[in-house]
């Protein structure tokens, strides 16, 4: 289905390309025949450019919010173009599963699977962006990494008509891996249309996006022998792992065997449509008549089908790994097989008002959802469906002097699988002085049931069945932005009750006492001396009594470079040395089958030495270049073999080179 699907995006994506070029090239002859009419000799349109034809405007926007904005176009930051955020940890490999070290927990109501673990390599609808363009553009990008590590994506947006924008996205990742059994093989894609009526009262926004992520899982290396120090295991495919075949990894690009390891698949096929009543105004001037619609009133109705398939599949079984993780005792070598495929469907109503018509970005919103959903489990001999009704409100202000930015939701979920959850969100913020910057507080509140994983309905719930109370969680949060000082500060407060979690390899547990954990963040930029710069992220994190939430309590990420042209008009440069450090603590360990990152207080992670690497991010016009040597700290005994363990019996790989390449192209 997956296949069938790229096939199709592949060819929408081909035929907006060769429908822009058809467009330029009627352009071209049009300017051409302007320039025979002119008297322009061979009628060469070439000796007629007015600098322009290159130029564009493009902006964008999110699904859930008014204002457009533009690209980034800063280099100094390699994680923004990088899937894997630079505050998360790793399973060693550049695709396997990841988690944060920052306290995030979720706050969000209602149903929820559970599988979060490779969130980072997704395609989320949130995330996704609506552009509206002057000419059509794209962008083309080649990460290419030690261990035969690619990843590729490619995006195309272009306005098919002044109020019609599609656009295109596609990624893949594909990377072997230091260690057996880790390699990874990911497709992503999303699609997109936004359009507005000529008399703008109507639009509509189309959404399709789909992620097929496959991860092996090797259970981390076997600690019956100190493999990692020892001289004939230099060559890291070599050191036996807990799970899988003992054997290197694939390394052809185009393939991904995995005999043991997860595949998650989710798609999401969302249609939004939106009619305004209103008033109607103009722009008089001496060549043209530009037509304004100020809306009052908004009618919206939102409808989204989504799919979400979780498996882990063991070809190799070893019944002894099983029996000893897992308390499954079976002297069988057969294949082992988990799955859970849900099936939601989402139709809501909404209703907005706009008390300043000529303010869009403030607007009451009121509505009601009806969700559907339906699990098969155990290879589809367990079937389940059930439903959810709930009811939403919303309010936004972003004042037109930009000083005031007010934000409040609220959902409630009346009747159905998840009845009595609801959540509850306010911010304020507010431009204090251009010298002192933006100050802003807000509090959060949620009551969430368990994620459907902690149901024992659901084949990957292995422990004994035990029935869990509502989630509650409250974050009363803060920052202050001072741009012109280049700094940031926020604060977390957050108070957790009935928290679940997972104890072990495969039991889940609830810790019903409340605890509270108090998180700061500052970040901010030095200037050492002309062009040389210092850019420092702190974190600072405390939790009260005996919480099962494994957290440095100091973590900071820090830049110490170079940012200029070095004489150069054209060129944009930033290089230097990263490192990364985060205090002793004890760190989660991973389960394999389910997918979850796990509460464990017996081993420590210490770094040997902070994690060092050198870059050098270079942009040119529309050409941009990452250049990295990563885990320069594994340096030790002759090589690179001296590696970070972060992730108990995951070891970081050694020296990594990472060479990434992203070029923009307007058609």
């Amino acid at each position: 289905m997956l296949k069938k699907q790229f096939i199709i995006v592949a060819l929408l994506l081909f035929s907006c390309i060769l429908q822009a070029q058809e467009d330029a090239f009627k352009r071209l002859q049009g300017a051409s025949r302007l320039g025979s009419g002119m008297g322009q000799g061979q009628g060469d349109s070439l000796k007629h450019r007015t600098g322009l034809e290159d130029s564009i405007t493009i902006r964008f926007r999110y699904l859930d919010s008014t204002s457009l904005q533009g690209f980034d176009s800063s280099v100094t930051d390699f994680t923004r173009r990088f899937p894997i955020p630079w505050h998360h940890v790793h399973l060693g490999n550049f695709g396997n599963a990841s988690e944060s070290l920052i306290f995030s927990p979720m706050f969000q109501s209602g149903w929820d699977h559970g599988f979060h673990s490779y969130d980072a390599y997704n395609f989320p609808v949130a995330q996704t962006r609506f552009y509206t363009t002057t000419r059509p553009y794209s962008e083309i990008a080649y990460l290419l990494g030690s261990q035969s590590e690619q990843m590729i994506q490619l995006l195309h947006t272009q306005n098919i008509r002044p109020n019609l924008n599609a656009s295109v996205q596609y990624r893949l990742i594909n990377s072997p891996g230091f260690f057996q059994n880790q390699n990874t093989n990911h497709n992503s894609y999303r699609f997109t249309t936004w359009y507005q009526s000529r008399n703008k009262r109507y639009q509509n926004f189309i959404v399709v996006v789909g992620n097929k992520l496959q991860s092996g899982e090797n259970g981390g290396i076997k600690d019956d022998g100190n493999y990692l120090d020892s001289v004939p295991y230099e060559e890291r495919s070599t050191i036996p792992t807990q799970l899988g075949p003992n054997e290197p990894g694939n390394r052809d690009f185009f393939r991904s065997d995995i005999s043991t390891g997860t595949r998650y698949t989710n798609a999401t096929y969302l249609l939004r449509q939106q009619y305004d009543l209103g008033q109607k105004d103009s722009i008089v001037t001496d060549s043209v008549v530009i037509p304004l619609f100020y809306p009052r009133l908004r009618l919206e109705h939102t409808i989204s089908y989504s799919t979400y398939h979780y498996r882990f599949t063991d070809e190799t079984r070893d019944s002894s790994y099983y029996g000893r993780k897992y308390n499954i005792r079976h002297d069988t070598t057969d294949r082992f097989f988990l799955r859970d495929f849900w099936k939601q469907l989402i139709n809501e109503f909404s209703i907005y008002q706009f008390p300043d018509a000529k303010n869009p970005q403030q607007f009451i919103k009121v509505g009601a959802a009806l969700e559907n959903l339906q699990g098969e489990f155990d290879s589809g001999l367990v079937i389940t469906k059930d439903h959810n009704f709930f009811l939403l409100g919303e309010y936004r202000n972003k004042t037109r002097n930009r000083k005031w930015d007010i934000e409040a939701f609220g959902r409630f979920y009346v009747n159905g699988l998840n009845a009595g959850d609801y959540e509850a969100f306010i911010s304020l913020k507010r431009l204090i002085s251009r010298k002192v910057g933006f100050l802003q507080v807000g509090f959060q509140n949620v009551n969430r049931t368990p994620s459907s994983i902690y149901n024992p309905q659901s084949s990957f719930y292995l422990g004994t069945p035990v029935s869990f109370n509502k989630e509650n969680s409250i974050n009363i949060f803060g920052s202050l932005e001072q741009p012109r000082r280049k700094l940031r500060l926020l604060g977390s407060y957050y108070l957790m009750s009935n928290y679940t979690y997972y104890k072990n390899y495969y039991q889940p547990d609830q810790a019903s006492a409340l605890f509270n954990l108090l998180q700061v963040t500052a970040e901010k930029q030095f200037r050492l001396r002309k062009n040389w710069n210092w850019r420092t992220w702190i974190v600072l994190q405390q939790k009260t009594g005996n919480a099962p939430v494994n957290l440095p309590v100091f973590f900071t990420r820090n830049q110490i470079g170079y940012d200029g042209n070095l004489g150069f008009r054209n060129l944009l440069i930033s290089m230097g040395l990263e490192l990364r450090y985060y205090s002793p603590y004890k760190s989660n360990r991973y389960s394999p089958v389910i997918g979850q990152f796990f509460f464990q207080d017996t081993t420590t992670t210490r770094l040997k030495i902070p994690e060092i690497a050198g870059y050098a991010h270079f942009r040119i016009k529309s050409f941009t270049a990452y250049v990295r040597a990563e885990n320069l700290n594994s340096f030790g005994g002759g090589g690179f073999n001296n590696n970070n363990i972060i992730i108990p019996d995951y070891p970081y790989p050694g020296l990594q080179i990472r060479l990434g390449i992203f070029w923009s192209f307007v058609n």
